[in-house]
């Protein structure tokens, strides 16, 4: 399998459109190709024009841990060019950054969740170009989350830096696809280009989504492995509640816990509510202690989601309606438990609203939760049918 930008550099054909012409790139720590050679340098020594570059959510470096940590503009010290910060004093593309530029590389690892912000980054790269008249290349990379889809679609009036546009919170494509389905939905006027993979196979195993052969490198400073991307589009409503997602260990936003829960009583509710919704991982309770973040030195009772081995199945997996089911077993047992994060914890730049409601792009989630005469068959009343209707939506889109 090759990657886009390693097809771009190994074919001068590819080239030759932006031969001569100023070239930005937007890119990351796992922008890497196969030997992990950074694209950056790869495709200076390729002979490309880099005139400057942009980093996202962590920075360019991911050298950002936490989440709403911003990063500084500064001077590349090997490339001698700007290095402009989507996540610092802005969020969109300024003029003049935009100016720096006529074609934009986009090479950004992507986990495949609407609320990874990287799409919303791509969203704003996309509109600023059609402002300014430039062009956007993305050099596509895999979803390492593959193709299924699940989570209800962000509601009109909820959109945010966590939620681009209405898209389910599991959306099954890679960032080249989507970026086709924003320039369509959002009716962009601008020149887009895809330079797709050569051999990807999303619905192959054992990856289903993610090459076997390729070593991960994390997008992003809490992305550490597979079975984190995998779980991801569950386990980030977690920045929205009181219970740790396992910020400060070595294995987060694969689990969750607290120091006033019961793990294995929350495991035991959630098997005999929706047996169903646990199917295709296995969940292992365990204890751990944060080293920083929520719960920082406390011993909690939590749940480890393992969504790999042998045991893992991919097309039932679901994690999504899993991590509700965990927050519906909590308020079961326990009905007083202050579960959500309030309203003065403002998250990604939004105000006066529950991060919870932010990430689902609703507040139908909570409600579903809160409601205790709700039932698993009530959130699949909602969501299935949001579900089936991105599925075919995005048909037109697919490029693997």
């Amino acid at each position: 399998m090759m990657l886009g930008v390693e097809r771009l550099l190994v074919d001068p054909e590819l080239r030759k459109p932006i031969e001569g012409k100023r070239v930005a790139l937007v890119a990351h720590p796992a922008s890497v190709t196969y030997h992990l050679t950074h694209s950056l340098d790869a495709l200076a020594e390729a002979g490309i024009r880099l005139t400057a570059a942009f980093g996202p959510q962590h920075g360019l470096r991911g050298d950002k841990q936490d989440n709403m940590v911003e990063s500084p503009d500064f001077i590349d010290p090997v490339h001698e060019i700007p290095v402009f910060s989507l996540y610092g004093e802005v969020r969109r593309p300024t003029g003049q950054s935009m100016s720096t530029f006529d074609v934009v590389l986009i090479d950004l690892q992507d986990v495949g969740c609407r609320i990874y912000t990287f799409i919303t980054t791509l969203l704003y790269m996309l509109e600023a170009a059609a402002e300014h008249g430039k062009a956007v290349w993305v050099l596509d990379r895999p979803n390492p989350a593959g193709r299924p889809v699940e989570g209800l679609t962000l509601r009109p009036g909820w959109e945010s830096f966590v939620g681009a546009g209405p898209i389910p919170m599991r959306h099954g494509l890679t960032l080249g696809e989507l970026g086709r389905w924003f320039v369509d939905h959002f009716k962009l006027d601008v020149d887009y280009r895809v330079i797709e993979m050569e051999g990807y196979r999303p619905g192959e195993g054992p990856g289903f989504g993610w090459p076997t052969d390729r070593i991960w490198v994390n997008p992003s400073p809490n992305a550490a492995n597979l079975n984190m991307a995998r779980c991801y589009a569950g386990t980030v409503m977690l920045e929205g509640a009181t219970l740790s997602e396992g910020r400060g260990t070595t294995r987060p936003l694969e689990l969750f816990g607290a120091p006033d829960i019961d793990a294995r009583a929350v495991i035991k509710v959630m098997r005999d509510t929706a047996p169903q919704w646990l199917e295709g991982c296995i969940l292992r309770d365990i204890s751990f202690e944060p080293t920083f973040h929520k719960h920082v030195g406390q011993l909690c009772s939590g749940v480890h989601i393992h969504a790999e081995g042998d045991l893992y199945d991919h097309q039932a997996f679901k994690p999504w309606r899993l991590q509700s089911l965990a927050f519906k077993a909590i308020r079961k047992l326990f009905p007083d438990y202050e579960i959500w994060r309030g309203k003065d914890f403002a998250y990604e730049y939004t105000n006066d609203v529950l991060a919870i409601d932010v990430i689902n792009g609703s507040p139908l989630l909570r409600e579903w939760v809160e409601d205790p005469n709700a039932e698993p068959g009530d959130l699949d009343a909602i969501t299935v049918p949001d579900e089936q209707a991105w599925a075919e939506e995005r048909r037109s889109y697919l490029l693997y």
